[in-house]
């Protein structure tokens, strides 16, 4: 693995704990509703985006507190910028992160299906 990857990373992962921590307690925007979690941060190697992938549970509408979050990111990009030590602060670009709905929807499936075959056992 190249050096700047490794740091790519490290960057990725402190990220991700400080924007969950943002999210979580100090963000009051009404739109963002439900339990956020910061799934995945994945920076530019220029430093300048950082696409952020968030899980939404129990919101009252997924598209109103998407929105919410492209109104509040400057506000959460100012916090990040006192927490994290970079010279550039990225720009966010946030993103839905499905992949938990998905796993459940291929268990429930594979559920299904492990049900029709014992009954056809039986």
């Amino acid at each position: 693995m190249p050096k700047n990857e490794a740091r790519l990373n490290r960057i990725n992962e402190e990220l991700k704990k400080e924007l969950s921590q943002v999210l979580n307690y100090e963000l009051k925007n009404p739109n963002v509703t439900g339990m956020l979690s910061v799934t995945k941060v994945k920076i530019t190697p220029d430093f300048k985006y950082a696409k952020v992938y968030v899980s939404i549970l129990n919101s009252k509408s997924v598209n109103k507190t998407m929105e919410g979050l492209k109104e509040s990111s400057g506000f959460i990009r100012s916090r990040l910028a006192k927490t994290v030590n970079l010279r550039i602060t990225p720009e966010l670009v946030f993103e839905i992160d499905d992949s938990l709905e998905y796993g459940a929807r291929i268990d429930s499936i594979l559920k299904d299906l492990n049900i029709n075959k014992e009954d056809k056992e039986n």
